[in-house]
């Protein structure tokens, strides 16, 4: 039997996603619970499980909300968990959407602390030699605390007592609470954009560690590092330490230890004054006593007792140096003229004039015997050049052929006709004689009988 209405797991899970969602009871609600298979997974998101004696609840909690939490959730961490209860549609499932969590109790309070302090050590936010100097001598102080407090009050007292010239600017801001921490940002902030102050005090007095969380928050210590105004940390006793001592140029350990930091006592100040006053004038009594001695000892030097004799005694000096100047300049000239004679030698030995005539005598004799010799190789030339035209001339066929010779050549002119089997009756022949050619036909052909010997 077909029932008269079915709706799709997908349609079933959203009511349910609806019901859930729109039940006030059930959205904005703190969980108290112990984190397990926690997942924090490359997207950002972090994804766990909060459990308790006799249940568990799988969470979610998206980037945009975990990126402003003070430590690092893990596995065994007890927490108190802000979110909403809704389903997962694909899944069927439901499950609690964080969007905000702290840790649960003192415990992981200080696990928070730890945390905070190993990640900014690990940046070097800590680090000795990024610290300021402390101004000696600050002609405005700055201070950052609660106006009602004791510490203000400790403050303002030490500072009246120990130096009332030294002015102070007071920047009131909360020290406890949700606002704290970004009270205090902003005033830091505020000194330096002013640029009023010589150095800083933040802090306040003694408290728990959730009273004094606001000076453990990320926030302050990456504040308190960016002031370009030396920072003092006054937070709590002797035995608080908060991340903002740790981050701060100097850390005193109550406010009232901040003040008597920050300025020297007049009366210290005082006392020096007179000890340096007391020192320069033993310094300047004796530094007149040396000056006395050495007038007295001058006083008794011959050149203030007998000027004249020591003026005699340089006169004679002058003249024994005129003398042995006037030796050297003479001596000097006369070996000068000597080197000038020497070099005067060497010079004409290669005098360019000189040069130049003796190279021109050996260019012109060079020259008769190259025109001699090229005469002589002239003439040889020429006398062999006669006996090889001679000879020439002597084996030319011309001079045969005038002896009565001739040439007989093909029809073309191209052969050479040496024996009567190279021709026939009938063939055009032309012979060449000594003054001529004759064009002819051949009308007979008789061979020579060859006699046996």
């Amino acid at each position: 039997m077909e029932p008269a209405r079915a709706i799709s797991i997908r349609d079933i899970n959203r009511l349910i996603k609806m019901k859930l969602e729109g039940d006030s009871g059930l959205q904005d609600i703190w969980l108290r619970g112990e984190i397990s298979n926690f997942t924090f997974h490359s997207s950002g998101h972090m994804y766990f499980t909060l459990k308790d004696e006799g249940s568990r609840l799988k969470c979610i909690m998206f980037a945009s909300y975990n990126q402003r939490l003070p430590f690092a959730p893990k596995d065994g961490m007890k927490v108190l968990a802000r979110g909403g209860i809704s389903v997962y549609e694909r899944d069927g499932q439901y499950q609690f959407y964080a969007t905000a969590m702290q840790p649960d109790g003192i415990g992981s309070l200080y696990l928070a602390f730890e945390q905070l302090k190993k990640k900014l050590e690990l940046e070097g936010l800590f680090r000795e030699e990024i610290k300021r100097s402390i101004p000696r001598f600050p002609r405005t102080i700055g201070v950052i605390t609660s106006p009602t407090g004791a510490a203000v009050r400790d403050i303002l007292i030490t500072l009246e007592r120990r130096n009332p010239t030294v002015n102070v600017l007071l920047y009131p801001v909360s020290v406890q609470g949700a606002n704290a921490a970004p009270s205090i940002v902003k005033a830091i902030q505020s000194m330096n954009r002013m640029a009023e102050v010589d150095l800083l005090i933040v802090g306040r007095g003694g408290g728990s560690l959730e009273e004094l969380w606001a000076f453990n928050e990320e926030a302050v210590a990456r504040a308190v590092r960016a002031s370009a105004i030396p920072v003092i940390s006054a937070v709590g006793h002797e035995t608080d330490f908060t991340i903002s001592d740790f981050a701060a140029d100097l850390r005193a350990p109550t406010p009232t230890a901040a003040a008597e930091i920050a300025v020297r006592h007049t009366g210290e100040l005082k006392q020096g004054l007179v000890h340096l006053e007391q020192k320069m004038a033993k310094s300047l009594s004796f530094m007149l006593g040396r000056a006395r001695e050495r007038w007295q000892h001058a006083a008794r030097s011959p050149y203030f007792t007998q000027p004249r004799r020591s003026l005699l005694v340089q006169a004679e000096r002058l003249d024994r140096l005129r003398d042995t100047l006037q030796y050297r300049m003479i001596a000097g000239h006369a070996r000068a003229k000597e080197r000038l004679s020497r070099l005067s030698g060497r010079l004409n030995a290669v005098n360019p004039s000189q040069q130049a005539a003796f190279a021109r005598k050996r260019i012109t004799s060079a020259t008769r015997g190259l025109e001699l010799a090229m005469g002589g190789i002239v003439r040889q030339r020429q006398s062999q050049f006669g006996s090889i035209v001679r000879h020439l001339d002597a084996l030319s066929p011309l001079k045969v052929m005038a002896r009565g010779y001739s040439l007989v050549y093909d029809e073309q002119e191209k052969m050479l006709i040496r024996t009567i089997n190279e021709v026939q009756p009938g063939d055009l022949i032309h012979v060449r004689l000594a003054d001529g050619k004759l064009d002819c036909q051949i009308w007979g052909i008789h061979g020579e009988e060859q006699s046996n010997g």
